[in-house]
Order: structure tokens, then C-alpha cells, then sequence
């Protein structure tokens, strides 16, 4: 039951944490700012609000808020690598429009992201007992 909770409440802040990350890309976008860039500043927006609201509504974390903000952010960096890899793939290689591009791309990367933090960021610490 915990694990549909947790999975369900992910869903929700990963549905916010999207619209922050497209809001910001196709504002950027219409500002004419670079593909990459946009891409690049979006994910740092949706990374501050998808870290509030892990940590908070979805892993229930205690732990100091520095070390796992830096550890959130860099695990979501790979992401950010692979998803600007693929953009650039779809957009520049393919001529896929930037925001189907998106979507298609974000498929991969909300997978990541949720694995990233179950078994990185926010993973439960085992203690033993005797």
C-alpha cells in the first residue's frame, strides 16, 4: 500500500514538476533563447520544485537539506545530459518540432528520475537489529 502511495504522490509532483519544466522551455522558446539553453534553464526550475516536493510530499525525507539537494541535483544532471543528447538528436537530426521533441524525450526521463531517487537520492537507510 506504502509503495502506491509513494508511486501515486510521484506522479503528481512529476505532473507539477513538468509543468514548471515546459512552462519555462516554451516561454524561453518564444524568447528565442537556444534549444539547449532553454532546455538547460527549464530543468534547473524543475529540479528546485521536483527536490521541494520529493523530499516533502513524496520520500518524506529528514536528512540535511544541503548534501541531499546536491545529491538530488547532480543524480537529475545525468538526466538533464541525456535528455539535452536526445533533443538535440530529435530536433537537430530529425527535424522534429521542439516540443513533440520534448515529449518524446521526457517519457525517458521521468523513468529515470523516479529510479534515480527511490534507490539514490532518497533510498531508506537499513539499520540492523540484533
Amino acid at each position: 500500500m506504502k509503495l502506491n502511495k509513494e508511486f501515486f504522490t510521484y506522479i503528481i509532483s512529476g505532473g507539477i514538476t513538468t509543468g514548471v519544466n515546459y512552462s519555462l522551455y516554451v516561454c524561453l522558446l518564444f524568447l528565442q533563447v537556444p534549444l539547449l539553453a532553454a532546455n538547460s534553464i527549464a530543468w534547473v526550475g524543475a529540479v528546485l520544485v521536483a527536490y521541494a516536493l520529493n523530499r516533502k510530499w513524496v520520500f518524506h525525507s529528514g536528512r540535511p537539506v544541503i548534501k541531499e539537494l546536491f545529491s538530488f541535483a547532480g543524480l537529475r544532471f545525468l538526466t538533464l545530459l541525456t535528455e539535452n543528447a536526445l533533443l538535440q538528436l530529435l530536433v537537430g537530426e530529425l527535424c522534429v518540432a521542439p516540443f513533440p521533441a520534448k515529449l518524446i524525450v521526457s517519457v525517458v526521463t521521468v523513468i529515470g528520475n523516479y529510479i534515480l531517487c527511490k534507490f539514490g537520492v532518497f533510498k531508506k537507510e537499513v539499520t540492523c537489529h540484533e
